[in-house]
C-alpha cells in the first residue's frame, strides 16, 4: 500500500513540472494535465487516509480556486489554463497547503515576472548572436505574455510537502 500511496501522490509532483514546461515553452497549459490532478486526486486521498469531509473540504477549495479563477480569466489577468491548473493544486494542498501555496506562487511569480522584463529589456542586443529558438524568441517578445504557469507550479512543488495528502503519507510511517 505504501508504494501505491507513493505513486499516486508522485503524479502531483510529475504533473505540475509539467505545468511548468508546457506554460514556459508554449504559453498554453494542457486540459489534460489539471484532468489527470482531478482524477487522481481521490485515490491519492483514498490512499493516505483522508476522510470524506476532508475530501469534500478540499474539493470545496478547489472548487472556489476554480471560481476565482475564472473571475480572474474574465479580466484578462491570468489565461484560462492558468486557472485550472491553480484550482488542481489547491484540489490537492487543501485547506492546510492553500496559504504556502498562494504564497509560495506569489513570490516565485513576482521574482520571475521582474526576472522575465528585465532580461526582455536586453534580450534584443543579444538576440542577433543568441540561436534562433521559437518558444524562447515568443518567451522574450518585449510585450509578450507571462507564462505564469511557471510560478503555479514552482510555488506548488515547494508547498506541497505541506499539503494535507504529503503530511498524512509522511506521518502515517
Amino acid at each position: 500500500m505504501d508504494l501505491l500511496s507513493l505513486l499516486c501522490l508522485a503524479v502531483f509532483p510529475i504533473m505540475m513540472i509539467a505545468t511548468g514546461l508546457h506554460d514556459l515553452t508554449t504559453m498554453r497549459i494542457p486540459n489534460w494535465i489539471s484532468l489527470v490532478l482531478l482524477a487522481t486526486f481521490f485515490p491519492a486521498a483514498l490512499l493516505v487516509g483522508l476522510s470524506p469531509i476532508e475530501v469534500a473540504v478540499h474539493v470545496g477549495v478547489g472548487f472556489a480556486a476554480l471560481i476565482v479563477g475564472m473571475i480572474m480569466f474574465a479580466l484578462r489577468w491570468i489565461g484560462g489554463g492558468d486557472a485550472k491548473a491553480l484550482a488542481a493544486a489547491c484540489l490537492w494542498m487543501g485547506l492546510t497547503g492553500l496559504a504556502p501555496l498562494l504564497l509560495w506562487t506569489a513570490i516565485v511569480g513576482g521574482g520571475f515576472c521582474l526576472m522575465l522584463l528585465l532580461v526582455r529589456q536586453y534580450y534584443p542586443m543579444v538576440a542577433p548572436a543568441a540561436p534562433r529558438i521559437g518558444w524562447l524568441a515568443r518567451l522574450m517578445e518585449p510585450k509578450g505574455d507571462i507564462p505564469y504557469g511557471v510560478a503555479i507550479a514552482i510555488g506548488a512543488l515547494i508547498a506541497f510537502p505541506e499539503g494535507d495528502l504529503a503530511v498524512r503519507f509522511l506521518t502515517a510511517r
